[in-house]
């Protein structure tokens, strides 16, 4: 019998490249960063890295815009700077997984500008999606498509044809109907794969195939909605093609995954992507999506249960990411706000699964105010400051009473940080045993060591309004959360770990525990 995969429950830990950690100085996090704090991921207890891309790219969109996927940027250093990280990392057991971008690339990609002086109808526009205007003289977009960074999903080129991106303009998407462009990809696999990575995130994996005639969209389609009934700019069939042949070359390097950003809520959709010939992970988003309410809380547990039910594919969770505001601002920001975000963390690692922390959740960080000024987020220019990611991507804070508090010996980091962070830096939480770095040192080294973490059932327990409590079948563990105002008496057990003191033996307001 062979073991079960380790993807298949890791504690994944992604890292937002250029707010990690700066080693040269200039500002922006970069791999040798990433080299210099592995001693604390290995603390941390996490199984394995996500790495936002550090390849080549003029960083119209922090490096999402990719001219050369197979070559590091020099802003994060080199192929031998990435070359040591794996090795070292794989010396502490932490796998390394990589973006990967195939919906899109960067308008500064060797393609794009032969696509740009090439002819239309040539064999370099192919690669893309060029298309003729419509009006008397093709002054108007192909179709209705928008960005979903707002405004049109079409640029016009000066010959009068017209380009598509679903994202920023600097981001022209790909023809999938052009096997140059699938041949390519499977390069960039292989090129990392036999570098000695562990997998990959797939970036917008229900979006590279477009249906044919690029039909309009429903005027009433939400921008921002996962639904394949009227917007189809996103999850059409024709997307599995592509994840199968990623998983052919996948199924060459024993042990590698591949897991997909896959804005998809309808369940049966979503379980498409987790087909045995497809992919090994698909993010599921609910919980992101979902305000701190037990009963809101159960619904999307049991709606994301549904689809590994159908697939046999483990459930993947996930509270943030570089693309959502943190966990205490979603959550009501101040000591509520990150009361609560405590107590998600210990539901989110008492469910079975894989899960994905992102940087600096673990340290109780929120959003940080920025001005329009300081934002370079290509969202936030389209959409307006308030659709700015930025708020969730500023450098973390290591060290020191005073900004950048050892992210950088450059005090101008690429985004601000505030000097309200002193209290919050690793140094300061990783000896108090009440902070939420011991939190999430103490929930991970129980939930990788513990018996009751077993079993991929839930039963749930009767309970008072505004709280919830799950039990893991097999291992026994029970999770229970309280999201009403007052104390509650908590199920019988042993408590494990509990988000905030104990009241009187009961688990107070904003708070959640673990009992075996």
């Amino acid at each position: 019998m062979r073991e079960p995969a380790w993807w298949r429950d890791a504690v994944f830990y992604q890292v937002y490249l250029r707010s990690f950690a700066d080693s040269d100085g200039d500002g922006v996090g970069d791999l040798e960063g990433i080299h210099s704090r592995l001693g604390y991921l290995e603390l941390l207890g996490v199984d394995a890295l996500w790495l936002t891309p550090f390849y080549r790219s003029p960083m119209a969109d922090h490096g999402y815009d990719i001219a050369d996927p197979r070559d590091v940027d020099p802003m994060f250093g080199t192929l031998g700077d990435f070359d040591v990280l794996l090795t070292e990392a794989h010396k502490r057991n932490i796998k390394v997984t990589v973006d990967v971008v195939p919906n899109h690339t960067s308008n500064q990609h060797a393609w794009f500008k032969s696509a740009m002086a090439a002819a239309p109808g040539s064999p370099e526009r192919d690669r893309y999606i060029f298309r003729d205007g419509v009006g008397p003289k093709g002054e108007d977009p192909p179709n209705n498509w928008i960005s979903a960074f707002g405004g049109p999903a079409w640029t016009r080129v000066p010959d009068g044809q017209w380009y598509l991106h679903l994202f920023a303009p600097q981001q022209p998407d790909l023809n999938w109907a052009n096997p140059e462009v699938a041949a390519d990809l499977e390069r960039t696999l292989r090129f990392w794969l036999e570098r000695g990575v562990d997998g990959f995130r797939i970036d917008v994996a229900h979006g590279m195939a477009k249906p044919p005639n690029l039909p309009d969209m429903d005027p009433r389609a939400d921008p921002l909605g996962p639904s394949h009934y009227y917007d189809p700019r996103w999850d059409h069939d024709s997307v599995h093609e592509i994840h199968q042949m990623i998983r052919k070359v996948l199924d060459e390097f024993p042990d590698a995954m591949a897991v997909g950003e896959v804005w998809v809520t309808d369940e049966e959709r979503l379980s498409r992507y987790l087909r045995p010939d497809e992919l090994h992970l698909a993010f599921n988003f609910r919980l992101v999506l979902t305000h701190f309410d037990a009963d809101a809380m159960r619904t999307a547990i049991e709606r994301s249960l549904a689809v590994p039910a159908r697939t046999g594919a483990p459930a993947t969770w996930t509270l943030g990411n570089h693309d959502v505001w943190r966990q205490v601002s979603r959550y009501g920001g101040g000591a509520s706000g990150v009361r609560r975000a405590r107590a998600m963390a210990l539901v989110e690692l008492a469910l079975p699964g894989a899960v994905y922390l992102y940087n600096g959740e673990e340290l109780g960080l929120a959003n940080v105010s920025l001005s329009p000024s300081d934002m370079a987020d290509p969202r936030a220019k389209t959409s307006g400051a308030e659709f700015g990611r930025d708020v969730a991507r500023v450098p973390l804070p290591w060290e020191g009473d005073l900004p950048p508090f050892g992210f950088s010996r450059n005090p101008r980091t690429w985004l601000p940080m505030p000097a309200s962070w002193a209290g919050l830096t690793v140094e300061k939480q990783i000896e108090d045993a009440d902070s939420t770095l011991s939190l999430y040192r103490a929930a991970i080294e129980l939930r990788k060591t513990h018996p009751a973490f077993s079993g991929d059932e839930l039963e749930w327990y009767g309970a008072p309004a505004g709280c919830f409590a799950f039990r893991r079948r097999g291992g026994g563990l029970v999770c229970a959360l309280n999201t009403s105002a007052s104390p509650i008496a908590l199920p019988p057990g042993e408590v494990l770990l509990s988000s905030s003191p104990l009241v009187e033996g009961k688990l107070p307001a904003d708070s959640a525990a673990w009992l075996v």
